[in-house]
């Protein structure tokens, strides 16, 4: 199995800071914890709620920060404009494609609708080869268990295969998070839609 060594990682995260302290505690220990080991971080590129904490602790510590987002959110001066980098696009959907373009790998924090349909994209992309980055989500609090047994259910229901469940690694710290994305396994696309068809 190839080593996990990524260059950028992109977080999702709401642009609330949510009301437990917890989350806000899990976005400055991920955006330390990707300076320290030399990864870039990728995100929305906004200055408020997770998204503007995760960002500044990565710069305070020393790390590089890509900010994408959107025209549209830009005139309403929610923009981060003390990043190494930020990139303004024209929609969302250019958004979401060139943060996954950046990235080696894409890491969930708690967050609204945004962070869920996010996270929920790069998984689909993922289930159908689109790419073969690993994705996982820091389940702070237990923020995401409901999801988590959503996703369980699902494969209990059979609208999810077993391989494709464990496309979302599940952690409760940053550090576990990254440790269980190092050991992805890419689900073989051609074989899965074969069994399909036969059903």
């Amino acid at each position: 199995m190839q080593e996990w060594h990524p260059k950028r990682i992109c977080v999702f995260c709401g642009s609330a800071r949510g009301k437990r302290p917890e989350y806000a505690e899990t976005a400055v220990v991920m955006g330390r914890l990707l300076a320290e080991r030399g990864i870039g971080l990728v995100y929305g590129g906004g200055n408020i709620g997770l998204m503007g904490l995760v960002a500044d602790a990565c710069l305070q510590a020393g790390g590089e920060v890509t900010g994408v987002i959107p025209e549209a959110l830009m005139a309403k001066e929610v923009g981060h404009l003390e990043l190494t980098a930020l990139e303004v696009v024209d929609s969302m959907h250019t958004r979401k494609a060139r943060m996954a373009e950046l990235s080696d790998g894409f890491i969930a924090l708690p967050g609204g609708f945004g962070t869920f349909e996010e996270l929920c994209e790069m998984l689909t992309w993922g289930q159908l080869g689109f790419h073969e980055k690993p994705v996982g989500l820091v389940n702070v609090a237990n923020y995401f268990g409901p999801l988590i047994e959503l996703c369980d259910r699902a494969v209990d229901e059979g609208f999810m295969r077993t391989e494709h469940r464990g496309l979302l690694q599940d952690a409760e710290t940053p550090e576990a998070v990254l440790m269980a994305m190092a050991g992805h396994q890419p689900v073989k696309l051609e074989k899965w839609i074969r069994e399909l068809k036969q059903l």
